[in-house]
């Protein structure tokens, strides 16, 4: 049974990756004193990094490529600028990994080896992305099976197979798996080996429902024709397809050439295009940037970060520009920069008042202008919450101006006083200060004397919200702060301004000045006054923030707010949650920009749409949405810990909008399968604003005496999906994918009679 990992075998020959099968000795940083000489190589899988340890019960260690999210060469992590001189710069790298795990600094002996160490390891994790859901799942099944081979003789016997059985989440009696290890052993050796292992691998990833589907539309000789693909891509996958469009699919996923000759696709073929993006719930074609990007910034959702600088909670956690780097690589748009007074004159970054770490403001600055266009090239807010000192402001204002450089927004981009705001088009690549300014725009243009240096302001109201200062007599608190002219004159498109009622912006606001919510308010307002809501936004900006009493960094459901048109609801991405999953699916469409068009009915001024109380419009476009869940696969198992423990999957399916549309179903549990459960289950649901709901599975581990545990979950707008047989990828609590598992589904979005 030799199992050698394929996913790096498109790599075999490739210098770096035999030097990464070698190894050699490498440098843990951990601290200024903790520094240690280990070895680390590539495991002969090419899927797990190997490494000494010089703990007592763990001397070998191990991680798997899969677990790595990026490779950085540099000092570019803060452990290695803090425990390292510039010096040693070309021999340094860093594996940042997915979820709360931390990352591994590590010092190379020469330059050539550390440009090794990471150009090996990037085509490694760059080659393991571009395997097709079929190869990350067969390459799951045979590592299982490579650790279930516990005497590592390229053998299995029937313990083995029990013990590679339970390793892939799936719980059988001694009776069948006696009468499957029989069924394989057809030499009788009492081992299967060879041929029986592919054998045994064939019958376990059978899929009984594809079987189905495909015997139903294969009606040219047993195999599909292009004739009959092209029926089925209309019929039952709802496609505006054409005969050419059937024939790329075959070219494309068909593997063997007979069939291909005949332009026939046979059962391997089918599959392998539905575990394909064309047959993924989530339209294609909204991978990239497909909205009209031209209008005014406020009339997109953006996608928007809470506290940014922390990694957990607000009390006691650490704060890190590496927090700001993950917010960005997942196209946040408007990051928070919570402002104070440091030592040695250097103002930092944050939560105030707690013992939440501190981070150097120019630091943070320079993670920003580093990151900030990876994932999108759309503008980035950066929404200063300052309670520094006049000198320690100016210095945050050079900080910015130097670091940022052109990209820096320091004046409208029009030649005289603007009415409206940009759009994200005209924005491309710059960044824009949210903060208090001392005057109008219009000084910008003003020929008189440049005005006072400095004078008193009005906190931010999220920052007066936690501080002891008095009230007016309307409740208000009139806590002030002292302003630098040098970073007031930054504030551009979003000045600051406290809110009065919606009928004072209307009369005294202009279109550059916004106002900051508390949750509990927006959602009030939301609740009560959600048309006059919908119109404040738009001609201007709104900022919702999370209560200052959520110090676990928990999150608000953004929904109603979104329904509101409210553009920048700030969540705590640090924080996995329902709500976050609810930010991924928002923005997951229109090629990760961070920024999503508000339907129509929310962004002109004559409309009527109340999402409290629907009433006739163009906004009602009434949908019967049927959704069969058919299967899983390969879902994850939950205890590792404990071998025996298999999950009992369970599927939610949850609707997320207006609040006439939102609802829950949910299927059965099955017990003892994470394999390959099926349900085989069918709801529907009665949808009315189509263009503001979203989908969410979420998969579920049956527990009868307690809370259910997440296996895994996705969540997409309603507009991005694919209609027909579908598969949906699965995502940890964090958000990334889980490479192997995935639902299969069946979807009918319909107009409704």
């Amino acid at each position: 049974m030799k199992i050698r990992f394929q996913r790096a075998r498109c790599l075999e020959g490739d210098v770096d990756l035999q030097f990464l099968l070698v190894g050699g000795k490498l440098m843990k940083v951990k601290s200024s004193s903790w520094k240690k000489e280990r070895m680390y190589k590539l495991h002969d899988d090419n899927a797990t990094i190997w490494h000494e340890s010089h703990r007592i019960f763990k001397r070998k260690q191990t991680f798997s490529i899969d677990d790595v999210d990026s490779v950085r060469k540099g000092r570019q992590s803060e452990g290695l600028q803090k425990h390292t001189e510039a010096h040693v710069e070309d021999r340094c790298f860093s594996i940042f990994f997915k979820g709360r795990r931390r990352n591994l600094d590590l010092v190379a002996t020469s330059v050539e080896e550390a440009r090794q160490w990471v150009n090996g390891l990037e085509k490694i994790i760059s080659n393991m992305k571009k395997l097709n859901r079929q190869q990350t799942s067969e390459h799951w099944i045979f590592n299982c099976m490579r650790k279930a081979d516990k005497n590592k003789d390229n053998m299995m016997t029937l313990k083995e197979l029990k013990h590679f059985l339970r390793q892939i989440n799936i719980e059988v009696d001694e009776t069948y798996a006696k009468l499957l290890f029989t069924k394989c052993d057809t030499s009788n050796s009492g081992t299967l080996e060879g041929s029986e292992i592919k054998h045994f691998y064939d019958l376990l990833t059978h899929r009984e429902e594809i079987d189905v589907i495909y015997e139903k539309h294969a009606a040219t000789g047993g195999q599909m024709s292009a004739q009959d693909l092209l029926n089925f891509l209309r019929n039952e996958q709802r496609e505006e397809a054409t005969l050419e469009d059937a024939l790329r699919l075959i070219e494309k996923y068909e593997l063997d050439d007979s069939a291909k000759h005949m332009n026939h696709m046979t059962k391997d073929g089918f599959l392998m295009y539905l575990q394909q993006e064309e047959g993924s719930i989530f339209n294609p074609a909204h991978k990239k940037v497909f909205q009209d990007m031209s209008q005014p910034i406020n009339d997109y959702f953006i996608s928007s970060s809470h506290n940014t600088y922390l990694m957990e909670d607000q009390l006691k956690g650490p704060s890190s520009t590496e927090a700001y780097i993950k917010a960005l690589m997942k196209s946040c748009r408007c990051v928070e920069l919570d402002c104070w007074d440091g030592a040695h004159g250097e103002p930092v970054i944050y939560h105030g008042h707690t013992l939440t770490s501190k981070v150097l403001f120019k630091d943070v600055i320079k993670a920003i202008k580093e990151y900030a266009f990876k994932t999108s090239e759309y503008p980035v807010i950066l929404s200063l919450e300052n309670h520094c000192t006049l000198e320690q402001q100016k210095l945050m204002a050079k900080h910015m101006i130097s670091i940022l450089g052109s990209a820096l927004l320091t004046s409208p981009l029009e030649d005289q006083m603007p009415t409206a705001f940009p759009s994200p088009q005209e924005l491309k690549g710059r960044f824009i200060i949210k903060g208090k300014r001392l005057n109008k725009l219009d000084a910008v243009f003003s020929n008189t004397s440049p005005g006072v240096e400095e004078d008193c302001v009005s906190e931010e109201d999220e920052a007066a919200e936690t501080n002891n200062s008095k009230t007016d007599t309307n409740g208000q608190k009139k806590s002030k702060i002292k302003l630098a002219k040098q970073l007031s004159d930054l504030v551009i498109y979003c000045k600051s301004v406290h809110f009065s009622g919606f009928e004072h912006a209307k009369d005294n606001q202009a279109f550059y000045e916004m106002s900051s919510f508390k949750e509990s308010k927006a959602v009030n307002l939301a609740e009560t006054a959600a048309k006059a809501f919908i119109h404040h936004n738009m001609t201007k900006l709104s900022r919702i923030y999370p209560a200052g009493s959520r110090t676990a960094s928990s999150n608000y459901n953004p929904v109603p707010l979104w329904n509101a048109g409210c553009q920048i609801v700030a969540l705590n991405f640090q924080t996995p949650s329902k709500e976050m999953d609810l930010n991924q699916g928002r923005f997951r469409s229109n090629g990760l920009s961070g920024y999503i068009l508000k339907p129509e009915f929310q962004r002109y001024a004559g409309s009527e749409f109340n999402p409290m109380t629907l009433t006739k419009g163009p906004w009602i476009k009434h949908k019967a949405f049927h959704i069969m869940v058919i299967s899983a696969q390969q879902l994850p198992k939950l205890n590792k810990d404990k071998p025996k423990s298999i999950v009992d999957p369970l599927v939610k399916v949850e609707i997320y909008g207006v609040p006439a549309d939102t609802c829950s179903k949910e299927t059965r549990s099955i017990e003892n399968n994470g394999f390959n459960p099926m349900w085989n289950e069918t709801f529907q649901f009665d949808i009315q604003v189509p263009e503001l709901a979203m989908l969410r599975f979420l998969v579920e581990d049956y527990d009868a005496t307690s809370q259910n545990d997440l296996i895994g979950h996705y969540c997409l707008p309603l507009t991005s999906l694919q209609n027909g047989y579908r598969h949906v990828p699965l995502l940890t609590k964090r958000g990334d994918v889980i490479p192997s598992a995935g639902l299969f589904v069946h979807l009918m979005l319909l107009d409704a009679k």
